[in-house]
């Protein structure tokens, strides 16, 4: 078995596609400590920089001295303590959804959820772009599955006539995400609202990347665009932009019910330690109040400054755009982005290179987050480097 593992890891190594583990010293933030090295961080996802926040630590400290450290078992059995019956109605209401489920991760919420909500009788819609997790639960599902050319609506007009026409008795379920985590775009999500309407079909739009960071009080895309009532399943993380751990959906208090009856991946875990509930109450709180729509607007400038500093990539006509914190600058081949990736260590970045499979082959990239925790020097210094490294190739 090793000999085989072995050979199989070097074809990785030959690709420039195996992967390792980095080891941080620090706590998450716009410095860290790689390895004894002091690097600027630019490969987070803790847009508003809370992962670190001296109130989410003091009411995790609260919370370990008033629940201790372990759930015990899985909620329906032992697990279900007051802390994550807080959290969940504060997302309910935050979300404006009659109720909420959290999940041990946002990947267990994917793969939990999807099989829940339909079967071998049923059809899914997905984007190409969609997050492994997305693509994992629909495939558990049974589902019959469609995947549609990203953002690409005629495609999906065209795949969800066929599923009317050809499975009329079939549930029919549109699933994408509002900020795409590799790319940075968004859904179009009033026109997939129309189009989940006039095919009488459900809509479940993952908001991991906009939560905290766009709409009002932070509420997502969906709650932007107006849209967020017309959504059947709001899925959720709270490790991004709210700094803690675990995922959750938001929905109808039927839907919640349901889930709690048949989301394998919630009824067969121990329950999320009550320490992350804790702390992720306290970052919701903070996002939904004044000081949460300061960092919002902190970071939508540091959003900027970096969207018209960012050099070109190269073959590109000019500097990446992006409607998010994420800004994806393509490479293309595998070895190049790793490369550029370790010389921005050299420099004093942490920029991580993304491969295959996360990526389609050829379009590795460097992914690009700014949080509003940089300062502006960072962002101006990250692009002036990229300038310099690049400027030969």
């Amino acid at each position: 078995m090793s000999n085989l593992f072995a050979e199989q890891l070097q074809a990785l190594r030959t690709r420039s596609l195996y992967r390792q583990l980095r080891e941080i010293g620090t706590a998450q933030g716009a410095n860290i400590d790689l390895v004894g090295k002091h690097l600027i961080n630019f490969s987070s996802n803790d847009y508003l920089g809370l992962a670190n926040d001296p109130r989410l630590r003091e009411a995790a400290i609260a919370t370990i001295q008033e629940f201790g450290v372990g759930a015990g078992a899985s909620r329906l059995v032992s697990g279900t303590q007051s802390p994550h019956l807080r959290l969940e109605e504060a997302l309910a209401k935050w979300k404006g959804t009659g109720a909420a489920l959290c999940f041990s991760s946002g990947y267990a919420a994917a793969v939990g959820t999807l099989p829940a909500l339909v079967t071998s009788k049923d059809v899914i819609l997905l984007d190409k772009l969609c997050h492994a997790s997305l693509i994992d639960g629909a495939k558990l599902s049974g589902a019959t599955l469609r995947v549609f050319p990203h953002n690409h609506l005629g495609k999906l007009e065209s795949q969800l006539d066929w599923a009317r026409r050809e499975r009329s008795q079939s549930r029919l379920l549109i699933v994408t995400e509002s900020v795409f985590s590799m790319d940075g775009d968004r859904a179009p999500l009033r026109d997939l609202v129309e189009l989940k309407q006039r095919f009488g079909a459900w809509l479940f739009v993952d908001e991991a990347h906009a939560i905290g960071v766009l709409g009002p009080n932070g509420r997502g895309l969906a709650a932007a665009e107006g849209v967020d009532g017309d959504i059947d399943v709001q899925m959720g993380t709270l490790s991004k932009a709210l700094g803690v751990s675990g995922g959750y959906i938001c929905g109808s208090r039927s839907l919640i019910d349901w889930l709690i009856n048949r989301a394998r991946s919630f009824i067969f875990s121990t329950a999320q330690p009550p320490v992350l509930a804790g702390a992720a109450l306290a970052a919701v709180n903070l996002i939904n109040s004044p000081e949460g729509e300061e960092r919002r607007q902190l970071l939508g400038r540091k959003i900027e400054m970096l969207r018209h500093q960012l050099p070109p990539a190269s073959g590109s006509a000019g500097p990446p755009s992006s409607s998010s914190a994420i800004f994806p600058w393509i490479v293309g081949d595998e070895q190049a982005a790793l490369d550029l990736s370790r010389a921005l260590i050299n420099e004093g970045f942490l920029v991580p290179a993304i491969r295959y499979p996360t990526v389609a082959k050829g379009s590795a990239r460097l992914r690009i987050t700014v949080t509003a925790s940089h300062e502006e020097a960072q962002i101006e210094t990250l692009c002036k480097t990229l300038r310099r490294l690049t400027a030969s190739k």
